[in-house]
């Protein structure tokens, strides 16, 4: 793709995407570490996990999973889950910087969020629930998307906000990659989740920020 807007047809309602087209840069790895132990330090000062599930964030992505056939307390939410381990006492992984910066805007704003390699994707996209007998190789092995939020691209499935796609990943020859923001509308707003990107950019610069916009 060339940097074309990312245009969704929606089949679930109450969801927004925020997306943006982001650039490596060469940068020091020191500065995105030090970004994500704020973002972990923040998280532990400002959540609890006896009370995460009433977070009004976290609590408005359980209705949608439920909305769209997904038991949440079985299968969480990326963004769940990853609060969760936060608030047992765990850092952020170190992966990529692709993977890092997604993962802190992801803790920061509560909401499941995903890299996906630009060379990897075809137009057109739609956002809908899994049918029957759809599944993926996502990054935790085979993965049973009937009744998951799932967005797909012309060749097919390519992420959930539960766990990602092998066939889109980034990898370290990943030069552009599209960054997606799945929203509770209502809840994050599409300018408040490009707002937090452009702050974590400003304090770590491992990417350029080329293209962002909210369907």
């Amino acid at each position: 793709m060339d940097a074309p807007p990312f245009e969704v047809r929606y089949e679930l309602e109450g969801w927004k995407l925020f997306w943006a087209l982001l650039e490596v840069r060469d940068a020091d790895p020191g500065t995105l570490a030090d970004v994500s132990r704020e973002v972990v330090a923040r998280v532990q000062r400002e959540m609890h996990l006896e009370t995460l599930s009433t977070h009004p964030t976290v609590a408005a992505l359980r209705k949608l999973f439920k909305a769209a056939g997904t038991d949440p307390t079985r299968y969480r939410p990326s963004s769940e889950a990853l609060l969760r381990r936060l608030l047992k006492g765990e850092e952020l992984p170190t992966i990529s910087p692709l993977v890092d910066l997604n993962n802190c805007l992801s803790a920061g704003l509560a909401v499941p969020c995903c890299v996906m390699a630009e060379e990897a994707l075809s137009l057109p996209f739609v956002f809908r629930a899994g049918r029957a007998g759809e599944s993926y190789e996502s990054l935790r092995g085979p993965f049973n998307l009937e009744g998951k939020p799932l967005l797909l691209d012309a060749q097919g499935p390519c992420d959930a906000p539960i766990t990602g796609s092998q066939r889109v990943k980034v990898t370290p020859e990943t030069k552009r990659a599209w960054l997606v923001a799945y929203l509770p509308a209502g809840a994050v707003a599409p300018e408040a989740a490009e707002r937090a990107l452009r702050e974590l950019l400003q304090a770590a610069p491992v990417a350029k920020l080329l293209l962002t916009g909210s369907s």
